[in-house]
């Protein structure tokens, strides 16, 4: 495993990486988009929507390749940003630890590739958090996603 210590802040790493935020999508259903407790944010489920458009629908093995659902993995991370972004009262900076992060992707029943596909999200969080963004990690193959997305990323950070 490498580790990435980050000497600046995460709003500063963000905007050296080029990395802008999507509006902070809008619940499709009974949810918030997220939770605080203490010093915990929950962060629901995002699927690769980019300000209210899916950017990639279907199965990966099926419709889309490797690459795709890394980046639709990405996506999915923006937008888990932009949430967590909301919950610190708009800085990145009050982040202390990602904790764990969830990855489903829509595949087809033999699709081998499931954890690579959700390094996508991971990748960047590491990236914007270096050793704070290290997480524990759950990454599922799925039947269906909602609006036929082809992954969604949940989340858990800690914050000062």
């Amino acid at each position: 495993m490498t580790f990435l210590t980050i000497k600046m802040s995460p709003e500063q790493r963000m905007i050296d990486l080029g990395i802008s935020l999507p509006n902070v999508p809008t619940p499709i259903a009974n949810f918030l988009p997220f939770r605080h407790d203490r010093n915990q944010i929950f962060l629901a489920g995002q699927i690769c929507e980019w300000n209210g458009e899916v950017k990639y629908r279907g199965k990966l093995g099926v419709d889309h390749e490797l690459q795709d659902g890394q980046e639709a993995a990405r996506i999915c991370a923006l937008n888990l940003l932009a949430a967590l972004r909301l919950a610190c009262d708009g800085s990145l900076n009050r982040v202390t630890a990602c904790l764990r992060v969830g990855g489903f992707v829509n595949c087809a029943p033999d699709y081998l590739h499931v954890p690579q596909v959700i390094n996508g999200a991971s990748n960047l969080i590491h990236a914007l958090f270096g050793d704070r963004g290290l997480h524990a990690r759950t990454a599922i193959g799925v039947a269906s996603l909602p609006q036929g997305a082809a992954v969604e990323v949940d989340a858990i950070f800690t914050i000062d």
